[in-house]
């Protein structure tokens, strides 16, 4: 069969398009894609109570610190500055030492594991460590993750358990909080909070705003938009296994059940971000943040083949960041594709000078920088050869990439809205 041109392409209904673009997906395209309705769901009462929480400033230390202060609506659940750390703590003056994830699409995250099989035709292929909630997957669920921020220093800064039960005795809320937990709840702080981050898990888990499926991809993909020549070209490149090859790990096809794309496979790898001189903990040459392996998570801290991974975030709204990387290195998608186009091939641009000699993956110390990923397009080039992408390739790639962020649609699977 001879290859489609892009111009015969783009003229393709939008999942004849991914056919075309896929060659490697095996099943009917027309039968593949399938809408995730958005349901108007009513919340539970605890999901109801959650999202109280989730906007409720007085629960910090500083009292103007409140979920949603990092993470914003209004852009994807993220943060709404180009800050690498946020500022928290009692006077609100204290800087975080990682960048702010987005909370959407979070609800099919796995429990993690140090090796996610799956199969290959060789048998099984081990794919590493996969899963788990936060930049290293320290927790399994999303109450364990809610109440890191309500405890870190840096964050909400509270004391323990007794100070948030107090705070949340004296909320708007409290009289609805007894109800549903029990007059005496506010007796037992360690009950008290365990309730409080089952409920913002509910709010996370309930709320369609946590999962819109409302970009330009899933209205495409459910044949109610179609691709521009250029985005057509930029998900070429994203899923060209010897260009960007961004589809190996930000999946890009449904999920068990005919769940949406992810953009994730959730799995945790050393891309050799450089350092970041805008944290001030990396100030202190001997700081340095090493994910999985530590300082934050420290059940790990003897594994040193877990030195220096984190875990893929989803793509999903990516375009609508300021800062990318779990130190916020980036804020453009531009720098951050140009980094995986030529952090090996011209190691000098991204990394400092010692003595005349280039330190490559300098936020790592030397004796784990072997765990950086050097097996996979596009970073498996060599030092002097040329970029896997041209500055043109770069513009589609971000072009396919735009029509990722949520608000293109009504709904998911809907007509669009713009």
């Amino acid at each position: 069969m001879p290859k489609a041109t892009n111009a015969a392409v783009a003229a393709m209904p939008p999942v004849m398009q991914l056919a075309a673009a896929v060659p490697a997906v095996k099943a009917d395209p027309v039968t593949m894609w399938v809408r995730y309705p958005q349901a108007n769901v009513a919340l539970s009462p605890a999901a109801e109570l959650g999202k109280r929480l989730f906007f409720d400033p007085s629960l910090s230390a500083s009292g103007k610190m409140s979920c949603a202060t990092c993470h914003d609506p209004d852009h994807a659940y993220g943060p709404p500055n180009d800050l690498a750390v946020q500022l928290g703590g009692a006077d609100l003056r204290q800087p975080g030492t990682r960048s702010v994830p987005s909370l959407r699409y979070l609800q099919f995250t796995p429990k993690f594991t140090r090796h996610f099989a799956l199969p290959s035709p060789d048998g099984v292929e081990d794919e590493g460590p996969t899963g788990g909630f936060t930049h290293d997957g320290a927790v399994n669920t999303l109450h364990e993750q809610a109440l890191l921020p309500l405890m870190n220093r840096n964050e909400m800064a509270n004391l323990d358990a007794t100070s948030v039960t107090a705070k949340l005795s004296h909320a708007p809320y409290a009289a609805e909080f007894r109800r549903l937990y029990g007059a005496r709840i506010f007796t037992q702080p360690a009950v008290a909070l365990e309730q409080a981050t089952m409920a913002l898990e509910a709010f996370q888990m309930e709320d369609p705003s946590f999962r819109p499926y409302t970009s330009k991809f899933d209205a495409a993909m459910s044949g109610n938009a179609t691709f521009t020549p250029e985005e057509l070209r930029g998900y070429i490149l994203f899923n060209n296994p010897d260009k960007g090859n961004c589809a190996k790990c930000h999946i890009n096809v449904p999920g068990p059940g005919g769940r949406p794309a992810q953009f994730t496979d959730f799995s945790l790898v050393a891309l050799g971000v450089p350092r970041n001189p805008a944290i001030p903990a990396n100030r202190d040459a001997r700081y340095f943040d090493l994910g999985a392996c530590g300082p934050v998570r420290r059940d790990l801290a003897q594994e040193s083949s877990f030195c220096g991974l984190f875990k893929t975030p989803t793509l999903r709204n990516a375009a609508s960041r300021t800062m990318f990387f779990h130190n916020g290195l980036a804020h453009t998608l531009d720098e951050v594709i140009h980094f995986y186009a030529e952090r090996d091939t011209d190691p000098a641009k991204w990394y400092p000078k010692i003595n005349g000699k280039v330190i490559q993956f300098n936020d790592m110390p030397a004796r784990y920088r072997a765990n950086v990923d050097h097996i996979d397009a596009p970073m498996n080039h060599k030092m002097g050869g040329a970029p896997v992408f041209d500055d043109a390739e770069i513009a589609d790639l971000i072009a396919f990439m735009k029509t990722l962020n949520d608000g293109y649609a009504l709904s998911s699977g809907g007509k669009a809205a713009k």
